[in-house]
């Protein structure tokens, strides 16, 4: 799906209102205003800011739980085979062909070159991979605007997705961009909670009992991307270290972010099972044509 963007443009600040004063004559050699001058020159006192986007892809993780005893257990999650390429690769191919943006940035755990083999233009590597996911978040928003040499400013958009939902589409992620470029805050993909949620509690035994059933008519299950100014979401997480994703250091700081609509299928991989589920899913995707991952990576 194209989708044209538009890219927000940052108001100026409006200017003051003049004082009041009296009806003021001009003599009659003085000529009237030229409206066309009057324009372009409040054009040239407006600054006008054109916001990019770029993406940033966490990649620092081991992911334990979804390694089973078919894959090997030295190899992280995002670098396992599915459907015949390292997982990550399937996401990346998704934002590559995604417009309008201006670039990847993928962060690694320092010393982890597996990604280099497949370096292309389009995508940047940086070993900015910390402790933590909102660490390693934090280190890219940095790096972007700094060593990455990719040029990001401040006022630009960031686009962070796990490396792990490896289904995402080029056209999901155009739909975030189009969405939210006008939003004052930003916003991420999700999904309306479409079973009955229990709350849990642990009996005597160990064993785990339903304590309560809470209403799902107002919860939303948090997908990626997430989409944040870089220099707010970058002070948000300085603030708050202990969250699972942008949108909650977002809200920290007291705003409300937009939820716009995913889909069932962008889901992470976490457990063994989803391994089978993305690579049946990918595998049909290639066959169709859809997925670019080999014409990219090959």
């Amino acid at each position: 799906m194209n989708q044209t963007v538009h890219n927000e443009l940052i108001p100026a600040v409006p200017r003051a209102a003049p004082d009041v004063a009296a009806p003021v004559t001009l003599p009659a050699t003085v000529p009237p205003a030229d409206p066309g001058t009057q324009t372009q020159a409040l054009g040239e006192m407006r600054q006008e800011v054109v916001a990019k986007f770029w993406a940033f892809l966490p990649c620092a993780g081991v992911g334990a739980r979804a390694v089973d005893a078919n894959r090997p257990a030295h190899v992280p999650k995002q670098y396992q085979e599915v459907a015949g390429w390292p997982l990550v690769l399937h996401t990346l191919a998704a934002f590559m062909a995604a417009k309008p943006l201006s670039g990847v940035l993928v962060g690694v755990s320092p010393g982890d070159d597996f990604l280099q083999r497949y370096q292309r233009p389009g995508f940047a590597i940086s070993p900015c991979g910390g402790p933590s996911r909102a660490d390693t978040v934090a280190g890219g928003l940095r790096s972007l605007l700094g060593d990455s040499g990719l040029g990001a400013q401040p006022h630009d958009w960031v686009l962070v997705h796990d490396a792990a939902r490896c289904l995402i589409k080029p056209s999901q992620i155009e739909q975030l961009m189009q969405e939210c470029a006008a939003d004052e805050v930003g916003g991420l993909l999700a999904l309306p909670l479409p079973d009955t949620l229990k709350a849990a509690a642990t009996d005597a035994h160990g064993q785990s009992r339903v304590s309560s059933t809470l209403p799902r008519v107002d919860k939303w299950l948090a997908q990626t991307p997430q989409m944040f100014r870089i220099g707010a979401l970058l002070e948000a997480l300085e603030r708050c270290h202990d969250v699972t994703d942008e949108a909650s250091a977002i809200e920290a700081l007291g705003l409300q972010p937009r939820l716009v609509p995913g889909s069932s299928f962008n889901f992470k991989v976490t457990f063994p099972d989803d391994f089978a589920l993305a690579e049946a899913l990918l595998l049909q995707r290639m066959a169709s044509g859809e997925s670019q991952v080999a014409a990219l990576f090959e």
